[in-house]
């Protein structure tokens, strides 16, 4: 699995990144987690607004930092 978290490094940017962090730890699962702060990237998966979270190509959410229990069921 490879989920990408998106965002120039924002508050909520890092707090996204620490919530998939804390959700696939949990969870138990064998994930690479990857942050991209690249604008030019993140627009290549039709994404203006930051965080962002994709999983496995599939963006999931986009704008706001997800919750644990969000990231939980995508996993």
């Amino acid at each position: 699995m490879k989920i990408l978290v998106m965002g120039p490094g924002c508050a909520k940017c890092e707090q996204a990144e620490k919530t998939v962090r804390e959700a696939v730890a949990e969870a138990g699962i064998d994930a690479e987690i990857e942050k991209v702060k690249d604008f030019q990237e993140i627009a290549k998966y039709g994404i203006f607004s930051t965080p962002a979270v994709v999983i496995d190509g599939e963006v999931k959410v986009v704008g706001k930092a997800p919750s644990k229990k969000d990231v939980l069921s995508w996993l």
